[in-house]
């Protein structure tokens, strides 16, 4: 799929938010600049937050609860994970069953969400950004929705 802009990212959140169910993960991965944070910032707009979505990068973890969202989110940037054992200590599993977690920068910690959709983004020579899906068979008939 190709993004041709941050309206094209924003706009994938937007219908991302009207799929996700608590206990689903979706990662973002790219480099810095390729629009994780505006598919991140679509989805929670859709899902009822108002205002912008600050950026989790020196939180690591951002929670969003009703009535401020329809389902609890956790955004998680892990750009400043230096080592995957620092993961136990965010203490996200206790949420992911309840939650939709949004995480940036999953390579940061390899392995740890293998039923994830999994959404790479690369920034083409034209400026747009070329999106590949890892679709796992929990998103599979919600995936062609999109």
């Amino acid at each position: 799929m190709i993004l041709h802009d941050s309206g094209a990212s924003h706009a994938l959140g937007i219908r991302l938010a009207a799929l996700v169910q608590p206990g689903d993960v979706i990662t973002l991965e790219g480099s810095l600049g390729a629009g994780k944070t505006s598919i991140a910032r679509g989805l929670l707009a859709a899902l009822g937050l108002a205002g912008e979505a600050p950026s989790p990068s020196f939180a690591i973890v951002q929670p969003y609860a009703p009535p401020e969202v329809r389902l609890p989110v956790l955004h998680i940037d892990l750009y400043r994970i230096d080592d995957p054992d620092e993961m136990e200590e965010l203490g996200l599993d206790d949420a992911a069953s309840d939650s939709l977690l949004i995480v940036e920068w999953p390579e940061r910690a390899p392995g740890y969400w293998p039923e994830a959709l999994a959404l790479t983004l690369q920034i083409m020579p034209d400026g747009a950004r070329a999106l590949t899906a890892r679709v796992p068979a929990a998103w599979r008939a919600r995936w062609h929705q999109i």
